[in-house]
């Protein structure tokens, strides 16, 4: 996403596999053992997030909805993504406010994605459930289970694209944890304030209601009939939920255009959606965006949470040579999220002592570990997450250590610090390859006056996720025709 707001601090990313000499040695006997975390710059990012003057969510509305500009020549599509800060003024008075309610988000969007794999390793459609909360849209009252899903209420980051010809430009979220594309559409029932006009059907000449007969209809988790026409239905673990008309629109991307995208159009939306118009799904399942245009390949890159700055998603853009690459696996269950062959996970140089079966996926669909976009912190399986927060804080002895704040438990007060040594952590794939993550991508600040907390969670469920704050600054590539994905840092 071009211009990072943490820029070159992270060096210690040329310490990778690409880089280990003629010999061929595996990555991990060239990365340093400790990193540095810059105190002072993370403090001053987060007085920049609440600050009125660098922050407008009327000037960022006014900069940002220009036409979007085709930023990648090595693409063949190509767009701005923004960070959810630069798009939406918030209503916070502090930092430490702001870091709750994002982690309050996050929270529901896990629970929603774990919900989903569950329901898929039991063998239940989401089709069968029965309603748990009924919405109603129209005179044939469509009811609305809130079921299995993603939570677009801490969707993070937005792209700018054109709905429909002519084009009318709005937001969606990046979601690689979804699969059905949707804006917000006139008329509504109910929609949630957005940044731009609600679409409007009649305005576009390539806006066609699809049939209950068609595939991409029945390709829905839930759908039903009115008057043979489609109507679509997505409803998520934290309550969040759209229902509508689907239907093919043109999507325009730079000066691109893709025809006959099926799409949701959503009359009655709710949640904590943030401004943008609807969701871009990136994930793996037929009806995703890369699906229907037939992509070989995209990727990301995503900036510091706190920056206004932007970077891009690419669509059939080769994976860079020096990338730090890894399988990309795909459950039979569920063909959404994309899975990485993680193999371990070390802390100043010396492996977790974890199982083998840690990060695979078992013969019924269950555990494996995800790259999502949508979630922030990355959560592991409890007992390996233990091992992780135990080998960090034995490595921090020499630091302060503070209470915990929400789902975090190793906090630290580095009021008094303006830098500090930190072990480094990285991640292990097959082949010795290895990624050594930022300091700034661990030890994250949760106030303004110098609280940082270590930004790893446990989760219950067997199911493990690589979140957005390890991602960011580095570009991740989707290989989907080789099934591999790559890590690139700096690539943005």
């Amino acid at each position: 996403m071009a211009q990072m707001g943490f820029l070159c601090h992270y060096i210690l990313f040329a310490f990778l596999s690409y880089s280990a000499h003629s010999r061929n040695l595996p990555a991990a006997t060239t990365t340093s053992k400790t990193t540095v975390l810059d105190v002072a710059a993370s403090i001053q990012e987060a007085l920049n997030a609440m600050s009125s003057e660098h922050y407008s969510y009327s000037g960022a509305t006014q900069s940002l909805s220009q036409e979007p500009q085709t930023l990648s020549v090595s693409s063949s599509l190509s767009l701005q993504l923004h960070s959810r800060i630069s798009l939406h003024q918030h209503s916070h008075n502090d930092y430490k406010s702001l870091t709750l309610a994002r982690l309050g988000r996050d929270s529901a969007r896990v629970r929603s994605l774990t919900t989903r794999l569950d329901l898929a390793v039991r063998g239940i459609a989401t089709s069968d459930l029965k309603p748990v909360d009924t919405q109603h849209f129209g005179t044939d009252g469509f009811e609305s289970p809130v079921v299995s899903g993603t939570s677009e209420g801490s969707g993070e980051y937005f792209s700018r694209v054109g709905i429909g010809k002519p084009p009318s430009q709005v937001y969606v979220v990046l979601d690689t944890g979804s699969d059905v594309s949707w804006v917000q559409c006139a008329p509504c029932a109910d929609c949630y304030q957005q940044a731009d006009p609600i679409f409007e059907p009649d305005s576009s000449a390539s806006f066609a209601p699809l049939s209950c007969e068609t595939r991409q209809c029945k390709s829905l988790d839930v759908f039903e009939c009115r008057n043979n026409t489609c109507l679509y239905e997505v409803a998520y673990g934290d309550g969040s939920y759209t229902v509508g008309d689907f239907v093919t629109e043109t999507i325009s991307i730079g000066a691109e255009s893709v025809k006959n995208v099926a799409i949701g159009c959503g009359h009655n939306n709710e949640g904590l959606f943030v401004g943008a118009a609807g969701l871009l799904g990136l994930g793996g399942g037929p009806l995703s965006f890369p699906s229907q245009l037939n992509a070989t390949s995209f990727s990301y890159c995503l900036v510091d949470r706190d920056s206004d700055s932007a970077a891009t998603l690419e669509f059939n853009s080769a994976i860079p040579r020096n990338a730090v690459t890894a399988p990309l696996r795909r459950n039979p269950q569920l063909d959404t999220f994309y899975y990485v062959g993680l193999t371990g996970i070390s802390v100043g140089g010396d492996m977790l002592k974890i199982p083998d079966t840690a990060f695979l996926i078992d013969e019924n669909g269950d555990g494996g570990i995800i790259i999502d976009s949508g979630t922030a912190v990355t959560r592991l399986q409890t007992d390996t997450y233990d091992a992780l927060r135990s080998a960090f804080v034995n490595g921090t002895k020499g630091l302060q250590s503070t209470s915990g704040v929400a789902l975090f438990d190793s906090c630290y007060d580095l009021s008094s610090k303006k830098s500090v040594e930190v072990p480094t952590l990285s991640f292990h794939f097959e082949d010795g390859k290895v990624l050594p993550l930022p300091a700034k991508n661990y030890l994250i600040p949760v106030d303004s006056q110098g609280t940082f907390c270590f930004a790893f969670a446990p989760t219950s469920s067997a199911l493990s996720i690589i979140g957005n704050v390890q991602q960011q600054g580095t570009r991740v590539s989707f290989d989907i025709a080789n099934s591999m994905v790559g890590f690139s840092p700096d690539q943005c």
